[in-house]
């Protein structure tokens, strides 16, 4: 129902439950991911680590992610002309994989040529030359292997055979391949030496078609090959150590006062345990209860262009009156006075202030049938009702008193969070970095993982639907929705490191413990499976983000206003 003041997006672009009601999807995931970073206790989402508080762990509910998760790569050869291949430490389809750049290196009989270039996006691009003698030292590396393992007819096992004879049985193609891949795997540790510490995990990608490889090797019997590798980016502060004097203007909302909002609490309790009785002789007045039927067009001199407008539209939508200041302006005006088997039609603008950018500014048509109409039977407002209101208390002013504490620390943890969230704001505008593709596509992923996760929660779904959400196709939908979203998030979490690190920040052992220990004995809890290692980097990541973020609180310059 498009009539109330915030943004309806598709399920996987919405906000977070952990973000603001009221914030538009542009931000929402934005919001969910940084409000947290004060309160690591709380076990939050940001930098990836998932919320305790939730059914969900999107690194760890392999029956939701396993359709999309980036697995590690494997070398692949294709026969596809068009096709490269990836390289890493996983050797599970080949006898002859590529290894590790991290592993030991194993010593060449010769030097490679290898030439270093820039490229955008934080990556580099190695010119790899391999000289015959490396190849000629790997090639008979690769038939002593086959030696050892071929059983070839007319030779007992292990024993030396000629190598003609040898190479005709194994078949001379895969031979040359077994080469290459040797040839590949020996060389890719020396050739990465000068990026091998600056080197984004899964990004080292060998982009030269196997096909070439092949060519190159069966006519010159030496190799040449092209790496691209993603590295850690470099950030630059704008102006330089300009987060040392941040002036920071924060927005707060007046929906969390906490005065108004415990009236409104208290209002709202009292009407839920009142009687909903049905109008018979009047038409609707304000603090009734209505359900109808909206739908809504857009206006336009030439008829042809007029369109449905499928958010404003809504069958059976249970309208609380009171409630109006939260709808389209003019649409309660609009409807006072309508009748049970009532339709009212009338014109409405959208705000240019409105959540949903599409709208903004359309002139509508709108088209409203009343189909039942009530009102409420309250009881007194006095003690006798304190115990409904809330169990336990004697009161009315009991009550009021128990809601305004409540209100009172929503509002300064809601306080906190703008606060936190503007700092974050502010400091990602201060920062130029070049974000590598690999670093986007995996905080995307687990963004969109973590969505998937809590839809999953919601709703149940099925293996047919989860296997469409989850396809290569959604996930790439979903980058491209939010892509400004996760440069931001970016951005943020490298400042918030850079910052660590300039200022010497520093949190107590034990707080790592306790936090690793609730994590621990959450994911037990909900029999998750976890990787230990990985909660405790995330949560060391937690508490180095709320460290900089109290650090920052502290030397910024810090104002409120309320919208």
């Amino acid at each position: 129902m498009e009539l109330c003041s915030r943004t309806l997006t598709t399920l996987l672009h919405r906000t977070s439950p952990s973000s603001s009601s009221s914030s538009s999807s542009s931000h929402s995931l934005l919001r969910a991911t940084t409000c947290n970073y004060a309160t690591p206790s709380k076990s939050s989402n940001y930098f990836n680590l998932s919320s305790s508080s939730s059914s969900s762990s999107h690194y760890h509910n392999h029956h939701v992610l396993h359709h999309f998760q980036q697995q590690p790569f494997l070398f692949h050869h294709h026969h596809g002309s068009s096709s490269s291949f990836t390289v890493s430490a996983s050797s599970s389809s080949s006898s002859v994989a590529a290894s590790s750049t991290e592993e030991k290196m194993d010593r060449l009989p010769a030097e490679l040529n290898v030439t270093e270039t820039q490229e955008p996006n934080s990556r580099v691009r190695l010119q790899v030359e391999v000289p015959p003698v490396v190849c000629e030292d790997c090639y008979k590396r690769v038939i002593s292997e086959f030696t050892k393992q071929a059983k070839v007819p007319g030779f007992r096992p292990g024993k030396p055979v000629p190598e003609s004879i040898l190479v005709g049985y194994v078949g001379r193609k895969n031979v040359q391949k077994a080469t290459i891949e040797s040839i590949l795997r020996r060389t890719l540790p020396h050739a990465m030496t000068s990026v091998t510490r600056k080197a984004l995990p899964d990004s080292v990608r060998i982009v030269t078609k196997f096909s070439e490889l092949e060519k190159t090797y069966s006519s010159q019997g030496s190799l040449r090959y092209d790496v691209l590798a993603d590295i850690v980016p470099e950030i630059k502060w704008v102006p330089d150590n300009g987060y040392k004097n941040l002036k920071i203007v924060v927005e707060i909302d007046s929906d969390i006062d906490a005065q108004k909002a415990s009236e409104q609490e208290f209002k709202r309790r009292h009407k839920s345990i009142g009687a909903l009785k049905v109008v018979a002789d009047r038409g609707l007045q304000v603090g009734d209860v209505v359900v109808i039927d909206i739908s809504a067009t857009t206006i336009d001199q030439d008829e042809s262009k007029i369109k449905n407008i499928p958010s404003a539209e809504s069958k059976g939508f249970n309208f609380d009156t009171e409630d109006g200041y939260r709808i389209l302006p003019g649409f309660l005006d609009s409807i006072i006075g309508i009748r049970p088997g009532e339709t009212k039609s009338f014109p409405l603008v959208f705000p240019e202030t409105w959540n949903q950018e599409n709208l903004r500014g359309v002139h509508a048509q709108f088209t409203v049938e009343c189909k039942e109409l009530f009102y409420r039977d309250l009881p007194e407002l006095d003690d006798s009702i304190a115990d409904k209101l809330i169990p336990g208390c004697t009161t009315v002013q009991q009550v009021k008193e128990l809601l305004l504490q409540r209100c009172q620390e929503v509002e300064q943890s809601a306080r906190e969070q703008a606060t936190d969230n503007a700092i974050l704001d502010q400091i990602s505008k201060m920062v130029e970095v070049d974000i590598p593709q690999s670093l986007f596509e995996e905080q995307g992923r687990q963004l969109y993982g973590a969505s998937l996760l809590e839809i999953q929660a919601k709703m149940n779904l099925n293996d047919q639907q989860l296997a469409s959400l989850s396809s290569q196709k959604a996930v790439n939908e979903y980058l491209e929705h939010q892509k400004d979203n996760i440069r931001n998030l970016i951005k943020q979490n490298l400042a918030v490191g850079d910052i660590y690190r300039r200022e010497n920040l520093q949190f107590s052992t034990e707080d790592l413990v306790k936090e690793v220990e609730n994590s621990i004995t959450e994911f037990k809890r909900q029999n998750q499976e976890y990787d230990e290692e990985r909660v405790k980097d995330q949560v060391q990541e937690i508490l180095e983000g709320a460290k900089v973020l109290e650090w920052l609180r502290e030397h910024a310059e810090i104002q409120y206003v309320t919208r």
